[in-house]
């Protein structure tokens, strides 16, 4: 690997296990719709609840900003963080992404994320 996760060679009993969905996922906020995709991944990580994963080019950019705000996973790598501003609600840092995920991690790249409790987050078979 060229750019192994530092995380696991520590806690090798963390697990973070990436899944390809074809369900049909949509983000909201106030009933507008943020992301659209049939394209997501689910992320199942040890002691974390799933997280679904859009990818970038599902979210619409007139809704969001980047922001200067970043964090540091040792199993994911390093995080983006945007604000959403729709529906009437200013979010601020409500979804993220991975954009040059550690190579175990590599199917998030180029996808976002949302904090669910900030977001409806609508998943259909």
């Amino acid at each position: 690997m060229a750019d192994p996760a530092p995380g696991f060679l520590t806690h090798p009993e963390h697990q973070v296990t990436i899944e390809p969905s074809a369900s049909h996922v949509r983000v909201l906020v106030g009933g507008t719709v943020i992301a659209d995709t049939r394209e997501a991944v689910l992320v199942s990580e040890s002691r974390h609840a799933p997280v679904w994963y859009l990818p970038m080019a599902s979210v619409d950019p007139a809704f969001i900003e980047a922001t200067d705000t970043s964090t540091y996973c040792p199993f994911k790598g390093d995080a983006s963080y945007w604000s959403i501003r729709a529906g009437g609600k200013s979010l601020p840092d409500a979804m993220w992404s991975y954009q040059a995920p550690f190579d175990e991690c590599l199917p998030i790249a180029d996808h976002v994320a949302f904090y669910a409790d900030r977001v409806t987050i609508e998943v259909d078979p």
